[in-house]
Parts: C-alpha cells; sequence; structure tokens
C-alpha cells in the first residue's frame, strides 16, 4: 500500500462540511469519488482538519491509501478533472514515514474575514461574512491576545461539541485591517467545534463597541457558553494551513516561523 498526500483548496458554500454525509454534498465524498475513479477502487480520505458546512479551505491537507501505482500527475490532473470546480488539488506527494494528516499535524491556522463596509458585496457574498458597523481592528486586536496560550476554551466552544478536553493552546492571534476588510488569523495546536466562528463573534462585538476590550478575559475566566455571544457565520471562515514537522516535508506556510520553538515539534 502507498499512502498519497494531497493539498486541497476549496470553497465550501454549496457543501454541508467535509465530512460525508448521506444525501447531501461534501467535500469529502466528491474527492472519494474522484481519487477512486483513478485508483480503480474505492478510495478513503482522512482530512487534517474536518471544517463545517459553508467554510472553505485555502490548503486543507488529507491522505488516502491505495494499492496502484499512479504518478503525480495522475492524482493532480486525473483528479481534478473529476472534481468540480469548487474543489481543487493544488499538489501531491507521497507520505513519508508514518505521516498521517490528521494526527501528524503540529498546529493550525484558520483566517476570519470580514467585509466591512455600508454595502453587501456582489461578488464575494459567500466568501466574506459582512458586517455593517465600522469595527475597531486595532481594539478587537488587543482583545484577542488574552487567547494567546493553553486555557480551557468552554466559553468559545459549541453547545454540541464532543472533543473530551475543552483545552487548546493558541500559538498566535491577530487582527488587522485591509482595506474595507478586517481579518482574523488565529492559530493553534487544534481547535473545538465552532471555537472560531465564537472567537470572531465575540472580537466583532468588541470592534462595534457592544463590549469592553477585556471581554475575552472575563469569558475565559467564565467557561460558559451561553455567556459567549452570538456564533459569526461561517462564511468568512477559511482553514489557511495546516503546520507539520520538518521531516514530513510538507511546505511551510510563511507563517509557520510565528509558532514558538517548543510547538515546532512533534513529540
Amino acid at each position: 500500500m502507498a499512502r498519497i498526500v494531497l493539498g486541497l483548496e476549496y470553497d465550501g458554500s454549496r457543501f454541508s462540511g467535509w465530512q460525508w454525509q448521506p444525501n447531501r454534498p461534501s467535500i469529502q465524498n466528491e474527492l472519494e469519488k474522484a481519487l477512486s475513479k483513478i485508483a480503480n477502487h474505492p478510495v478513503t480520505t482522512i482530512c487534517a482538519g474536518r471544517t463545517d458546512a459553508g467554510v472553505h479551505a485555502v490548503e486543507q491537507i488529507a491522505h488516502f491509501d491505495v494499492n496502484v501505482e499512479r504518478d503525480h500527475n495522475a492524482w493532480l490532473l486525473g483528479g481534478n478533472s473529476y472534481l468540480p470546480d469548487d474543489i481543487r488539488i493544488i499538489w501531491v506527494k507521497h507520505a513519508v514515514g508514518d505521516f498521517h494528516a490528521r494526527y501528524s499535524a503540529i498546529a493550525r491556522l484558520y483566517r476570519y474575514v470580514i467585509l466591512n463596509r455600508p454595502v453587501k458585496s456582489a461578488l464575494q457574498g459567500k466568501q466574506t461574512t459582512w458586517c455593517y458597523p465600522s469595527l475597531d481592528a486595532d481594539a478587537m486586536n488587543k482583545a484577542a491576545q488574552p487567547l494567546v496560550g493553553s486555557h480551557d476554551f468552554s466559553s468559545f466552544r459549541a453547545k454540541g461539541c464532543q472533543s473530551k478536553s475543552p483545552v487548546r493552546i493558541v500559538h498566535f492571534v491577530g487582527v488587522y485591517r485591509n482595506s474595507d476588510r478586517v481579518v482574523i488569523e488565529i492559530c493553534a495546536n487544534a481547535f473545538l467545534h465552532h471555537m472560531v466562528r465564537n472567537i470572531a463573534g465575540v472580537l466583532m462585538d468588541i470592534g462595534m463597541g457592544k463590549q469592553p476590550e477585556d471581554w475575552t478575559l472575563v469569558l475565559l475566566a467564565a467557561k460558559k457558553r451561553e455567556l459567549g455571544g452570538v456564533t459569526a457565520p461561517p462564511c468568512g471562515l477559511y482553514l489557511e494551513s495546516v503546520f507539520y514537522p520538518d521531516h514530513y516535508g510538507i511546505t511551510k506556510h510563511p507563517a509557520f516561523n510565528k509558532l514558538p520553538e517548543d510547538a515546532k515539534r512533534f513529540d
């Protein structure tokens, strides 16, 4: 058996999320159908992080095992020929050693994009979250910094989150304005269900002046989801990149250099 690793880009607008679901469109179902045609046998894929309905990916990582030999172009070009236009395989490589798309990952980077102007976009309504009131990106950035470190994120997890522990390690977070867009970038070892969207909702309320800058500290201490405000829409959320230890040979996003040195190791 050979293990193949893929980098994927997709627009999640019309999908029910990554995970296969009966009678509903999913990224996993489309990808496995396409790859199975190239392999001439059923293929099962495993991804680094299962994105929710309406969430996008700039670089999702997935792997699959096959018992046939194909060159990389067969998976790349052939796979893309069977995929819908809103899903693309962007690179292919053979796995190194014991690589596993999910369990070998040391961090995930998400980006949340807010269109902050009086008028909705005719072109990017499903790729950005629209916010009419002016946002104070500097206040949002200051409010986000207490999230860095190891914390109990119970106030920022979905009520139905099935994770055994609410503790996650946020390596860095930043909020900045780029013209009429306010962007939140957050990197952690892993994320709870709806964690990024709940953080985005909190920061947007702070940016609009509805809550003080220290609200994130209050919520971290409270450990109660019901106090945490609204969950921001999925349309502005992107899985930007997944980070792995050097020996797996996965090309690094520039933000990898922001990770603490101890977070770059895989124990």
